[in-house]
């Protein structure tokens, strides 16, 4: 384990993202750096525009001391990978900051990255035993489909199994769903099939590669 500690900033789409930020700190750990990743709700700061750049002067300006590394996510949506890595590569250096800089592009959205873990999907809906077929994606088909927003939504309701009033109040309850899921993600789990997230895994490795060879 490095002796060092090291500061970041993490910058996210919606505060349901936000766990992302602990996984990113567990994959640094597992790397033998530490990482403590400043996460701020964007939603509460009022005025912040929603582009990355705004959010991450925000950001830097909340941490108030040096960043060693800021980590972006950004979902690729229908823009693709390499549109939203130029994209967030652009808003970073325009801000003049000196760090490190790891991109989270799910593609195309964070819950293609849900979409894998059918006994996380059954606890999460309040119906671990359940038996209904969810229909989940192949890991080779997950990162092709349109909407897989629209398709977590309707596995978690699936696999609730409920009716009426019942169903509605599951329905309601999608966004704190997926932050569950998001929380529950394994970083050694089906995932580590994805291509996306092997990018990123691979991102935070020259990251820390570069800690150690550096000064």
């Amino acid at each position: 384990m490095s002796a060092r500690s090291y500061t970041g900033l993490f910058v996210s789409e919606g505060s349901s993202d936000l766990p992302l930020a602990d996984i990113i700190e567990s994959l640094f750990v597992s790397r033998g750096v530490t990482v403590h990743l400043s996460k701020p709700d964007f939603s509460l700061l009022g005025r912040v525009a929603k582009d990355v750049r705004s959010r991450v002067e925000a950001g830097a300006k909340l941490v108030g001391g040096p960043i060693n590394v800021i980590v972006v996510h950004r979902d690729a949506d229908n823009a693709g990978r390499h549109a939203r890595q130029q994209e967030i590569e652009a808003a970073v250096r325009s801000v003049g900051m000196n760090a490190d800089l790891v991109p989270v592009i799910p593609v195309r959205m964070t819950e293609a990255w849900l979409l894998l873990d059918e006994a996380a999907i059954r606890q999460v809906a309040g119906n671990p035993r359940g038996r209904m077929n969810l229909s989940l994606p192949k890991f080779h088909e997950v990162e092709s489909i349109a909407d897989p927003k629209d398709l977590l939504r309707t596995c978690l309701l699936t696999a609730a199994d409920e009716r009426g009033r019942r169903r509605e109040a599951v329905a309601k309850r999608f966004n704190q769903h997926r932050r569950q899921l998001l929380e529950r993600l394994d970083p050694t789990g089906p995932i580590v099939r994805l291509e996306s997230w092997n990018r990123l895994v691979s991102d935070i490795e020259d990251v820390v590669k570069g800690w150690h060879t550096g000064p």
